[in-house]
C-alpha cells in the first residue's frame, strides 16, 4: 500500500500546485491545494531595472546574488518591457553569478547564461554567506536580488564585509486576494479533516497563521498541527518559521526538494502506521 493511501494533504504551494499535486496523487495520497501566497509585480520593477543597468554599466566586475528563479525572471521580464534585455544578459555575462538552488540556475538558463558560484544545498542564508566567503567584496559592488521581501540577514552580512549593495526587488509575497480558501483550511485543521499538510516555503507558514490569527484561532491551529496533523517542511528555513510558530514539524527531508518531501512523508506515515498496527 502506498504511504499516503487515503491520506488528505493540504499543499499550499502556488507557482507548482500541479506537480506538487501529481507527487502526492503518485503515492496514493489525496492533495487539497490551497495556494497561500500570491507573487506581485513591484510597481516600481521597470524604475529598479533600469537603476540596476546604470549600475552594472559603470562595473567592471560586479556580484549578483540570485535568490529564486521568480526573481530572475522578473528580471529578465522587466529588462524586456524597457527594451533592454540584450543589454542586461551582456552585463550579467560580465559578472560573478551566485546563484541559490536550481531555480535561479533554470532560470538562468533560458537566458543562455551559467552561475559562476553555485550555493550548496539546503540553500539556506548561511549557505549563501558561505559561498560568498572567498570572494573579495570591500568596494565591490555586490546586486542583491531578492525574493518576495528583503533578506536582512544576507543584506547585513554583506554590510559587515563592506560591500557596495544594490538591492533590487521586483515582486512581493501577498496573501491570496480570496482569503476564503485559506479560511477554510485553518476550520478543516482544526477539525482534524487534513491528515498531513506540506510547506514549501517560510512565507506559507507565516500567512496561514496569519489568517488563523485574524479568526481568532491560532491557538486551536497550533494544537491541531502539534498534536493531530503530520506536517512536512521542505527544509530547515521552512522548519524554523513552523517551530517559530510553535510547531516542530514532523518530516524535514535531507534534500530541500519538493519530491523528497513526499517522498518522506509518505514514509513517515507508512512507518507510523505500521508501528501502530505492531502495537494493536
Amino acid at each position: 500500500m502506498s504511504g499516503l493511501e487515503g491520506v488528505r494533504v493540504a499543499l499550499l504551494e502556488g507557482r507548482m500546485t500541479d506537480e506538487l499535486a501529481t507527487l502526492v496523487r503518485r503515492h496514493g495520497g489525496e492533495p487539497h491545494c490551497v495556494p497561500a501566497v500570491r507573487e506581485q509585480q513591484s510597481a516600481s520593477a521597470e524604475q529598479e531595472v533600469a537603476a540596476l543597468l546604470g549600475v552594472l554599466m559603470h562595473e567592471a566586475s560586479p556580484v549578483v546574488v540570485l535568490l529564486t528563479g521568480a526573481g530572475v525572471e522578473a528580471l529578465s521580464q522587466a529588462a524586456e518591457r524597457l527594451g533592454r534585455k540584450p543589454e542586461l544578459l551582456e552585463r550579467l555575462r560580465r559578472a560573478t553569478l551566485v546563484c541559490r538552488g536550481s531555480k535561479p540556475h533554470a532560470a538562468l538558463r533560458k537566458e543562455g547564461l551559467e552561475p559562476s558560484i553555485g550555493v550548496k544545498e539546503p540553500y539556506t542564508t548561511e549557505d549563501v554567506i558561505e559561498a560568498l566567503a572567498p570572494l573579495e567584496l570591500e568596494g565591490r559592488c555586490v546586486v542583491l536580488l531578492h525574493y518576495g521581501e528583503r533578506n536582512l540577514p544576507l543584506l547585513q552580512a554583506l554590510e559587515g564585509r563592506r560591500a557596495r549593495i544594490q538591492e533590487t526587488c521586483l515582486y512581493e509575497w501577498r496573501l491570496p486576494e480570496d482569503l476564503g480558501p485559506l479560511q477554510s483550511l485553518v476550520q478543516e485543521i482544526i477539525e482534524r479533516r487534513v491528515g498531513a499538510i506540506a510547506f514549501t516555503s517560510q512565507v506559507q507558514v507565516r500567512h496561514l497563521f496569519q489568517v488563523a490569527s485574524e479568526l481568532g484561532r491560532s491557538e486551536a491551529l497550533t494544537s491541531a498541527l502539534r498534536n493531530d496533523t503530520v506536517v512536512a517542511a521542505v527544509g530547515p528555513t521552512c522548519a524554523s518559521a513552523l517551530v517559530a510558530s510553535g510547531v516542530t514539524p514532523h518530516v524535514v527531508p535531507e534534500r530541500p526538494k519538493m519530491g523528497a518531501m513526499i517522498v518522506s512523508l509518505a514514509r513517515f506515515i507508512s512507518e507510523a502506521g505500521a508501528s501502530r498496527e505492531s502495537n494493536d
